[in-house]
């Protein structure tokens, strides 16, 4: 288990040539030509009581299927395997863009800037102050109303009233000789044909 974590965070880029027996910057032939001959020792066909060589032949394959996809490769020639594990998480074309912004440059700059301009400080005072406390809240024009609310009781009480001023009124009951068995259709069945 030591030994995946220390590759998925290797940032060297050399694993994956060194299983594959080459130098870093070897060609796509060279590549080819290296896996064929790991890939006829240690397959699982030809090793079959040997769990090792099939453990082996894993790792050649994922060294190949990564070497020789032109865009993988250059992120790991350049990031390493922790550029594969980025390029997987965030797309391949994030990558650089974000080890430029986890650089210690990039995180220093940040820091400056935001203590420079207090903005740390001002954004969370004006957050919690008119949005959580509501302490510091925008009060409303002196010749506005402001709004309040209402108990629903009294809504119903203020709609029945308006209603009944303008002559119409709600109806309040259903009715009562409605059962289950009320057809909603009368028994003439309908027809929606048009003639011409």
């Amino acid at each position: 288990m030591a030994e995946q974590r220390q590759r998925a965070l290797s940032t060297s880029g050399e694993a994956l040539y060194k299983i594959l027996a080459l130098e870093k910057g070897a060609t796509h032939d060279e590549i080819k030509k290296s896996y064929r001959k790991l890939a006829l020792k240690y397959h699982p066909d030809k090793n079959p009581d040997n769990p090792e060589a099939a453990e082996k032949f894993k790792d050649i394959n994922n060294a190949h299927a990564t070497l020789t996809d032109l865009s993988k490769r250059n992120i790991y020639d350049k990031y390493g395997s922790l550029g594969l594990y980025v390029a997987e998480q965030f797309g391949e074309e994030n990558v650089n863009t974000y080890f430029m912004l986890s650089s210690w440059w990039a995180k220093g700059l940040f820091a400056v800037c935001g203590l420079l301009t207090g903005c740390y400080l001002c954004c969370c005072l004006c957050c919690c102050f008119n949005c959580c406390c509501g302490k510091c809240k925008p009060k409303a024009p002196e010749g506005e109303q402001q709004e309040f609310c209402m108990s629903p009781e009294d809504l119903e009480e203020q709609i029945k009233n308006d209603m009944e001023r303008d002559g119409e009124t709600p109806i309040m009951l259903q009715p009562t000789n409605v059962t289950e068995k009320t057809q909603l259709i009368g028994d003439s069945h309908r027809s929606y044909r048009t003639e011409s």
